[in-house]
């Protein structure tokens, strides 16, 4: 068998746990290669990938997030002090697959409020118009400020919300990574007097 046809074979069963042998021998049909099931069975036990229900079962949330890429949305605060001592929160959402930051209507405030989050989720959703639809999942952490009314806004377009368990910042890593570099490369670098001047660098 080819070499090519054996990475595939690998590639559909990490990618896809749920998969059986022949749900993985109909995917590749459909993309050209003819392999019975038996000998997708023979691949993936020299590679040492157990059967569907197992292979399941040892998921981890790097690959969860590494499959569901496209699907998912990652949101989060970031906080940025002003000259004058005042705290300003910025929510934002990422697109995970493309890494698409979405700073929504009003961008900053001193005092956020489960009430402004939950509104600020309503303008994404209408800001992403059709492409809403493409998104399954977002990841916050268990900030109290994601009420049961921010977590109802994505419920009714279909996009279910899964908050990171505790004191696992890493699970949020994407949004977590872009704050580090937002604060390392612009924010700390300058001087930001209000909310108008934070708007615009956070335009620019």
């Amino acid at each position: 068998m080819a070499e090519e046809t054996v990475a595939l074979i690998q590639r559909l069963a990490r990618e896809n746990p749920t998969w059986g042998y022949v749900r993985i021998q109909g995917e590749l049909r459909r993309l050209g290669h003819r392999v019975a099931a038996a000998t997708t069975r023979r691949v993936l036990r020299r590679s040492g990938l157990p059967p569907a229900p197992q292979r399941a079962s040892q998921q981890t949330w790097r690959s969860f997030l590494r499959s569901q890429a496209h699907t998912l949305l990652a949101c989060d605060f970031m906080h940025v002090e002003t000259v004058f001592l005042r705290r300003l929160y910025v929510f934002f959402v990422m697109e995970v697959a493309t890494r698409r930051i979405h700073v929504v209507g009003d961008p900053s405030t001193a005092h956020p409020t489960g009430a402004w989050v939950a509104q600020l989720a309503r303008s994404l959703l209408m800001d992403l118009g059709e492409r809403a639809g493409c998104f399954r999942f977002l990841i916050p952490d268990r900030d109290r400020k994601f009420t049961a009314a921010f977590d109802a806004v994505f419920a009714g377009n279909g996009t279910a919300v899964i908050p990171t368990p505790p004191q696992s910042p890493r699970a949020n890593a994407f949004a977590r990574r872009w704050i580090r570099k937002a604060r390392a490369e612009c924010t700390d670098r300058l001087l930001i007097t209000g909310e108008r001047h934070l708007h615009t660098v956070l335009d620019q």
